[in-house]
């Protein structure tokens, strides 16, 4: 029990003594103590999920009851079972080896009392999140993650286009957090309780449950499930409510991998599962998860082929994967969602902290078109690089070629049109996929040195403080995936592991898929590498003139679908229409001039003409005095 409570509270304790006393520890202090602390909270973690593997173990830590009002109970636990271990293991450790990588890429900055702080409470915030037992403090935690998600992307404040980014992932985030939150009212307004334990026995008994608003009738679970993917698609940037994650690139590379590649994005995917009884009943829901999570997966990938903003391009294959993840859940593979997030968490953690590496060796130039030729400059970044890269594409036997094919192995044997239609646009994807990942290692590392105010001599491999995490990283990103692989979604062992925290409707089929769509994936995978090299090293002028010959195709990637052009367009510029309405017509116009304008009108009118009479006659003074008089002596009489 008090290592639950140490995991959990040790990074809220760091981020105090950062925090608040950072200046009186002084910065190396603040490093060694968060970093420490957020270290130690991993190997409890580990220990966690070792006897969660091992021994079944599961438990329920009750710390206080936070609020009791008539029927409405809610309570602070630490809730540990198979889910929430898993949770446990992926932000603690990397967290703490972000912590430890910002040790050596922040070293130049004057605020990293702040940062380190911040990166420790993001950290608090998340394991809260995923430790609740009941909705409220999910919520609770969620509101926690988007506050530090805002303080850290916009921790370079003095940057506008820092703000912007913040600001702008904060208000899309309240848009998916406004629907949770609509999810968890009715939640209790349908079961009477917030608890998961009290709502996941009872939804069988609610299936058929109909709710009316303004007189249509709504199916309660389909509206709740609704609701809740509503969050779940603002904190794991899918499509409509993807636009912060790119724009969240201008905070620091470390943000980037922690709350944007490994932690804060998987939230959402996090909720979808641990509500699966709910959603098991909701098979609308399921196949809108499909649909959007599908759709983004394609979405993404097209967008990564054309930037080249080095972080962008990762930031889109994070969005991509995690459309992955989400149609894992809409065809009913919650497990293989979840082992595709704990690998996806090593090899994008991986890819982004070895971006940041590049970064800190081009002075803060993310400009893949203006590196090149550096990977013998780089040795231990390139490598570890290529590891994730091949990672991230499925390559044989790394740990996303396990979990990703699983997901279209098991799209493709739910064997409905959405399930088909789902794995061939997972297909389309992987390919796609490989291309841009390839383009920016190849692009990055190779070919001719470009950048003309930074000398090729001056660039230099990271500090071993740096490396080493990327090294610990790349171990999980080969691994990861052929020794859990069992564990979490072999029909047997994944029964046994998930137990009660994902609901099943029967194990995972034995069947398997045709061998050419077995073997489809991988081949294309392994030939796109040469084929990359070739068009983006080798002959880079076939790429121009397929980009000249589909100009507005380009162009339109180039823009990202105009999805930001297209939401200013309806809303930003209609949002400002409207409040200058109400500003001059409403506000200047009516509310100012009848109201406070208008009132200090009338009294400075008054004063003017009462100004008048003190004009130092003692005569007029006694006039004055003497209508003041009969005035009073007629109300006297009157009344």
């Amino acid at each position: 029990m008090q290592l639950g409570y140490l995991m959990v509270f040790l990074p809220l304790l760091g981020a105090v003594l950062s925090g608040f006393f950072g200046k009186i520890i002084g910065v190396r202090n603040s490093e060694i103590i968060t970093s420490f602390f957020v270290s130690i909270s991993a190997i409890i973690s580990c220990i966690i999920f070792y006897n969660v593997i091992v021994n079944s173990y599961s438990n329920n830590f009750l710390l206080f009851n936070w609020i009791n009002s008539g029927s409405f109970n809610a309570s602070w636990s630490i809730y540990i079972d198979s889910l929430s271990s898993l949770m446990f293991v992926v932000i603690t450790i990397v967290s703490s080896l972000v912590h430890i990588y910002s040790i050596g890429y922040m070293s130049h900055d004057p605020h990293k009392n702040r940062f380190m702080s911040y990166l420790s409470l993001f950290t608090f915030s998340m394991l809260i999140l995923v430790s609740s037992d009941n909705f409220l403090q999910l919520f609770f935690g969620w509101e926690g993650v988007g506050l530090c998600s805002y303080l850290l992307i916009g921790f370079w404040f003095k940057k506008e286009t820092a703000n912007a980014a913040a600001i702008k992932a904060f208000i899309v985030n309240r848009i998916g957090d406004f629907g949770l939150a609509l999810g968890i009212f009715l939640i209790f307004y349908v079961f009477g309780t917030v608890n998961y334990e009290g709502v996941f026995s009872e939804v069988n008994n609610f299936s058929n449950n109909e709710i009316s608003f303004l007189g249509i009738k709504f199916n309660a679970i389909n509206l709740i499930c609704i609701l809740l993917f509503i969050g779940a698609m603002g904190k794991s940037a899918q499509i409509f409510l993807h636009t912060w994650l790119p724009d969240a690139m201008e905070g620091p590379t470390p943000v980037s991998a922690l709350i944007h590649a490994a932690t804060m994005v998987t939230a959402g995917v996090f909720l979808i599962v641990r509500c699966s009884p709910i959603y098991e009943f909701s098979e609308l829901a399921l196949n809108i998860i499909t649909i959007i999570g599908m759709s983004t997966a394609f979405f993404a990938a097209t967008v990564a082929l054309v930037q080249n903003d080095i972080k962008k391009i990762i930031a889109y294959s994070t969005c991509s994967q995690l459309g992955y993840m989400f149609f894992a859940i809409g065809v009913g593979a919650y497990n293989v969602a979840m082992f595709h997030l704990f690998t996806h968490a090593f090899f994008k953690a991986l890819l982004f902290l070895g971006a940041g590496s590049v970064i800190h060796s081009f002075q803060n130039q993310q400009n893949i078109d203006e590196m090149g030729g550096i990977w013998k400059k780089m040795p231990y970044t390139w490598i570890l690089m290529i590891i994730g890269t091949l990672a991230l594409t499925g390559f044989p036997f790394l740990s996303g070629f396990y979990s990703k094919d699983a997901i279209l192995e098991f799209a493709y044997l739910k064997g409905t049109t959405i399930g088909y239609l789902a794995a061939g646009v997972g297909v389309l994807t992987a390919l796609m996929t490989s291309i841009y990942s390839w383009r920016l290692l190849f692009k990055t590392f190779h070919g001719t040195y470009k950048n003309t105010k930074i000398k090729l001599e001056s660039i230099h491999e990271s500090p071993m403080v740096m490396i080493i995490p990327l090294i610990i990283l790349s171990i999980g990103a080969v691994f990861s995936g052929i020794i859990f692989k069992d564990i979490f979604i072999s029909s047997s062992s994944s029964i046994n592991f998930w137990k009660d925290s994902i609901y099943f409707f029967q194990p995972l089929s034995q069947e398997h898929p045709p061998a050419w769509f077995l073997y489809m994936t991988p081949i294309i995978v392994t030939l796109s590498i040469p084929i990359a090299y070739y068009i983006f090293i080798k002959k880079t002028l076939i790429i121009k003139l397929f980009v000249d010959a589909n100009y507005p195709i380009y162009k339109f990637l180039k823009n990202k679908w105009y999805f930001d052009e297209l939401y200013d367009f309806i809303f930003i510029k209609s949002c400002k229409k409207l409040g200058i309405f109400f500003w001059k017509k409403i506000d200047i116009n009516i509310i100012d001039k009848f109201g406070p304008d208008g009132i200090s009108r009338l009294v400075k009118l008054f004063s003017f003409l009462a100004v008048k009479f003190q004009s130092g006659f003692i005569y007029q003074y006694a006039f004055v005095m003497l209508i003041g008089f009969s005035v009073l002596l007629t109300f006297l009489i009157l009344y």
